[in-house]
């Protein structure tokens, strides 16, 4: 018994946490004005320990790799695995709408969601998605592509150095132990600071789930819950075999639950790393593979997206399931998945993108993004922790080694 507390004593204190967070919200919902301040103190902590994390993480893990080879073969591997797990997520929610209709029936369309008009154009939105002007400016969450990439050449800039470059590949390797060590400390806290935001995200965000959002928001949540329990346990078979399946859902239950009160991606990676270290995935993978992924892959993003798009045709009385309908679906869907930043309501963009391609009319801009809002818990899970499935299944497929643990 001893044994087993010492092993889930996290897992219990942070799903704690939660529960008296959830009574909270229901019951006194209130008094959660003067909590969500402790909620917000621990996320801001978390995000600036995650953003050196995720530079030092991808710059180390690309500096290492010592054969050209075996670097090109993760890279091609990962790649493969994003577009891979998007796409079946696509197809299998398209094939829920198609067996499980629902209505849009009671949906108001001059609902107003406040959202501030972006007056970028298409060009400048490219430039901001992979550069920023200034360097300081990539260190924020809000620019993680740009980062990702300056880590990415970065790291290949020390390989090129050779034995030049050999005391700042020490300083990566270093630097990425000592944000480890840092992030572990920031996460002692995780069972009050979640507990209190996820107490805000019950008395704001329930009960708008009971009102006339129910019925896609139901097929949603279902079909979402089935692609979770159903296909990350294939992936992980696919992986490792009936040991993958057990050592993923034994250590997916903390970042699953960080997932769900964080509603962030990006706050779940740590969670996400130390799970893949537990599983066996080697570190040279897990540490390339989990922060590109939390801006790059998103299977919660892409089943959203195609939920968004069905409803937004049931509102203007159109045919979803028209084949340039769906084609045009897909090629949005795989586009939002890859571009939606790891952060809370990062779907806006693609939902404008989705109004303007299929030139629809204004009055369903509102129903997306409401819905867009509502699926953000169990969309976060899908996104955040299929990044842990899919740094297995790299594994396997770029024939890299587990380690046993």
């Amino acid at each position: 018994m001893r044994e087993i507390l010492k092993n889930y004593s996290g897992i219990i204190l942070l799903l704690a946490g939660i529960v008296i967070g959830s009574f909270i919200g229901i019951f006194f919902p209130g008094s959660v004005v003067y909590l969500k301040p402790l909620g917000d103190i621990f996320l801001n902590l978390l995000f600036v320990s995650v953003v050196p994390l995720v530079f030092f993480a991808v710059a180390n893990s690309i500096s290492a790799v010592e054969k050209q080879g075996k670097f090109g073969r993760i890279l091609i591997s990962m790649i493969f695995t994003f577009l891979l797990f998007i796409i079946i997520a696509a197809l299998f929610t398209i094939a829920a709408v198609y067996f499980f209709p629902t209505e849009a029936t009671g949906m108001n369309a001059k609902e107003i969601l406040e959202n501030p008009a972006d007056t970028k154009s298409w060009g400048d939105r490219i430039v901001s998605f992979f550069t920023v002007g200034e360097f300081t400016q990539l260190f924020s969450r809000q620019n993680m592509l740009a980062l990702l990439i300056f880590a990415f050449l970065t790291g290949t800039a020390v390989r090129k150095a050779g034995a030049a470059g050999e005391n700042f590949k020490k300083f990566l390797s270093s630097g990425y132990e000592v944000m480890k060590a840092l992030l572990l400390l920031v996460m002692k806290a995780a069972p009050i600071g979640l507990g209190a935001y996820f107490a805000y995200q019950v008395a704001t965000i329930g009960p708008q789930l009971f009102g006339f959002y129910a019925k896609p928001l139901g097929l949603y949540y279902v079909a979402g819950t089935v692609y979770f329990l159903v296909f990350f346990s294939i992936y992980a078979f696919v992986a490792m075999g009936k040991s993958g399946v057990q050592k993923f859902w034994k250590n997916n239950i903390y970042p699953s639950l960080t997932a769900i009160s964080t509603c962030s991606s990006f706050a779940t990676m740590p969670a996400n790393l130390q799970a893949a270290a537990k599983i066996g995935v080697p570190d040279s993978i897990a540490n390339i593979v989990i922060p590109i992924g939390s801006t790059l892959h998103k299977n919660g993003s892409s089943m959203s997206s195609i939920i968004k798009i069905y409803v937004a045709f049931l509102i203007i009385g159109k045919d979803f399931f028209e084949p340039s309908n769906l084609l045009l679906a897909l090629g949005i869907t795989i586009f939002v998945s890859i571009v939606a930043g790891g952060i809370p309501n990062g779907g806006y963009i693609g939902e404008m993108l989705m109004i303007s391609v299929y030139q629809l009319p204004v009055e369903a801009i509102p129903a997306v993004m409401i819905i867009g809002t509502l699926v953000d818990p169990l969309a976060t899970v899908l996104n955040s922790t299929g990044d842990t499935v899919a740094s297995m299944f790299v594994t396997k497929i770029s024939r890299e080694k587990f380690i046993q643990t």
